[in-house]
């Protein structure tokens, strides 16, 4: 079972990507959010890998954060979602995003990701919206606390995208902040943060 890959990354396309290690050459999909952080052909690349098996065919599903992985291991956990529809949900919204939607418990921001219903949406905020909770790594502890305290994280993320900033570079940037505040902050001051370092 391959957990993890690293090697050169010969070719790439959002269909999928090949990497070469030790003279294999993997063939991996990628969900858009890691294929954007990929790096140059023929660069180093290192993905955390999920190995999908059938009777017919052995599939890796690749992510370039341990957190997309999870996200992607409780999608494929609730009842009607594969690989691929998981594969999409997270090509369709951050990992920051998907997790404040849990929380909120705003299944109309997931039925916004193209291929996902009402009810897929439904089901996946009634089988997660606890399970998140209990991940221990990356930004989604901090998001876990910022929702549970009311702080309004998608209000400084709808502010930043206003001001003509890329959505993801606003959730990462905000994510960051939150994760590196050691209490509570209140939206004016992550707003603040955020824009003097977005500004450097």
């Amino acid at each position: 079972m391959i957990a993890f890959l690293e090697g050169r990354l010969l070719s790439k396309s959002p269909e999928g990507i090949i990497v070469l290690a030790q003279g294999i050459g993997y063939q991996v999909a990628v969900p858009l959010s890691s294929f954007y952080d990929l790096p140059s052909v023929e660069q180093a690349v290192q993905l955390h890998i999920y190995t999908h098996v059938r009777q017919d065919t052995i599939q890796l599903f690749g992510f370039m954060t341990p957190q997309e992985k999870e996200i992607f291991l409780l999608l494929i956990g609730v009842s009607g979602i594969g690989p691929k529809v998981a594969l999409n949900i997270l090509s369709g919204i951050s990992v920051q995003e998907f997790g404040q939607a849990l929380l909120t418990e705003d299944s109309a921001r997931i039925q916004r990701i193209p291929g996902v219903g009402k009810k897929t949406a439904e089901r996946i905020v009634l089988e997660l919206k606890d399970k998140i909770k209990k991940m221990s790594s990356g930004p989604l502890p901090s998001l876990v606390r910022s929702v549970e305290e009311g702080i309004p994280f998608e209000d400084a993320v709808s502010a930043l995208v206003n001001l003509g900033y890329p959505r993801a570079v606003a959730e990462k940037t905000l994510g960051r902040i939150k994760n590196e505040a050691d209490e509570p902050i209140s939206l004016e001051d992550l707003l603040r943060k955020a824009l003097k370092s977005l500004s450097r």
